[in-house]
């Protein structure tokens, strides 16, 4: 123990570890490294929690301290048992898939424990330049963006620049009972819906557009829509167009909403959180077109972007915008050199790093490769909807996938009901724990809904998809099952 400067032992310092910091950084170390092994392959199930787990689960606080390195062995442990979204054959939702630097982007963030609330020299400069890359990906002239928690974040980010727009000074006054309007289609992702809650403007208030045959929100129904409203007295505060919608995959019509949003003057936020990536490649960039006529967009890089969560993109193509919605002047945050902080255009205060791992992303790996990602996955989205098409036992949606979500049912001969065999079906997969994905209901039916957004899925895991979903469903539909 080090001397004092009066000669007495110095007290230690509280929160220390009880092993060299350097050690403990290996030991972590390992275990990240035994985790990335374990997802090159698929594992063929999910392993039950073990007893020493389930007695530290049961554990009350603790008062005294516990070796550090048995933690850490204890946290790999519960790690393992838990449903991790990196592994190539989880389908489920759609979830992250972990990328590596993205990993230690995050270790490097959180060592400096950088806080963007306010100007962060050059973690600030980079967020901007991280912003400026997303945007130049997707083709969006964006003026301004954040990094934020996620898709939800996002999304009420860019309605709330949007109601301002639409109703200068309603961030102070409120909406005064006057009556608004936020148009979307029946496919919208809920986070809209709690958007338009947070923000006052009620969902109550959020129309729901019908969609065409592919899913997509019809332009002539918003315009119809819009024009009541109008007529009636409402004020449109913004149109939400989906980039890829989390039931099916489908991609609104962004040039004819943007068409009618322009002859309205109705803000346009395109919720891409899952597939706003998808307008980077050369096979789907014609389905965003339009992309750049609108007010704003919300990109999750935690999605097909492949990084750890959490880590959205807001990104508009006002600054101004932003500044209207979120700026304040404070006492203990002063605009010292006449430059705003990042508080002023974002909603959260306490705000990580998160751009790092995206800029780490980006100069490890280049664009180049994310895009072949992203091809990649939609290919297996083609192969795993061609087979499905092909097999006398399942069943696919009558139009080929527009991005990577491919719902397929399970439907063999002598099934007297598809959707409690399917429903069935689903659960007795997660419990198998071959492949990992889940149920959706489509129009009123079960189907299974297969995502793609991992860069280490192969077309082996896809096709097992379907080899486990017919072992699986062959033993349900014998005769005696509830299905």
């Amino acid at each position: 123990m080090a001397a004092s400067p009066d000669g007495e032992p110095a007290p230690e310092r509280p929160l220390h570890l009880d092993a060299a910091r350097e050690e403990v950084l290996e030991h972590a170390a390992r275990i990240v490294a035994a985790a990335w092994r374990s997802f090159d392959r698929f594992r063929p199930e999910e392993p039950p929690l073990d007893e020493r787990v389930r007695r530290l689960l049961a554990e009350a606080l603790p008062e005294s301290a516990t070796p550090v390195h048995e933690v850490l062995d204890d946290a790999a442990r519960i790690l393992d048992g838990s449903i991790a979204q990196a592994r190539p054959r989880y389908f489920a939702f759609i979830g992250s898939s972990g990328l590596e630097i993205g990993t230690v982007g995050d270790l490097l963030a959180h060592t400096y424990d950088v806080n963007l609330a306010v100007d962060a020299r050059a973690a600030t400069q980079v967020e901007r330049q991280a912003v400026r890359w997303v945007a130049e990906l997707v083709g969006f002239p964006a003026g301004a963006g954040a990094f934020t928690s996620g898709g939800t974040v996002s999304n009420v980010t860019g309605l709330a620049a949007a109601r301002e727009r639409a109703l200068p000074g309603s961030r102070h006054e409120g909406l005064a009972g006057r009556p608004v309007a936020v148009y979307c289609s029946t496919e919208v992702h809920y986070s809209v819906t709690r958007a338009v809650e947070l923000l006052g403007i009620g969902s109550d208030r959020l129309r729901a557009i019908d969609t065409d045959g592919l899913r997509r929100m019809r332009a002539d129904a918003l315009d119809e829509a819009i024009a009541a409203d109008r007529a009636a007295g409402v004020v449109p505060i913004a149109v939400v167009a989906t980039g890829g919608t989390t039931l099916t995959g489908a991609v609104d019509p962004i040039g004819a909403i943007a068409d009618v949003c322009a002859r309205h003057g109705v803000w346009l936020h395109v919720d891409g959180a899952y597939g706003l990536p998808a307008a980077a490649v050369a096979s789907r960039r014609a389905m965003f077109e339009g992309l750049e006529r609108a007010d704003s967009c919300s990109i999750d890089a935690h999605k097909w972007l492949y990084l750890p969560k959490a880590c959205g993109v807001v990104l508009v193509r006002d600054a101004d915008a932003l500044t209207a919605a979120f700026a304040h002047e404070q006492g203990y945050l002063p605009h010292q050199r006449h430059e705003l902080h990042a508080v002023d255009i974002t909603l959260e205060y306490s705000r990580p790093f998160r751009a790092l791992k995206l800029w780490l992303a980006f100069r490890v790996h280049g664009a180049a490769a994310f895009k072949a990602a992203i091809e990649r996955n939609l290919a297996e989205a083609d192969l795993l909807y061609r087979r499905a098409q092909a097999a006398e036992d399942f069943e696919v949606m009558e139009a080929p996938p527009q991005l990577s979500v491919v719902p397929i049912r399970h439907v063999p001969p002598g099934v007297r009901d598809p959707d409690a065999h399917n429903r069935a079906l689903a659960e007795q997969i997660q419990a198998d724990g071959r492949v990992y994905l889940a149920s959706a209901l489509i129009d009123g039916e079960v189907w299974l809904r297969p995502c793609f957004v991992n860069f280490r899925t192969t077309e082996e895991d896809v096709l097992a998809i379907l080899e486990v979903a017919r072992e699986l469903g062959a033993q349900l539909a014998r005769p005696g099952s509830a299905a």
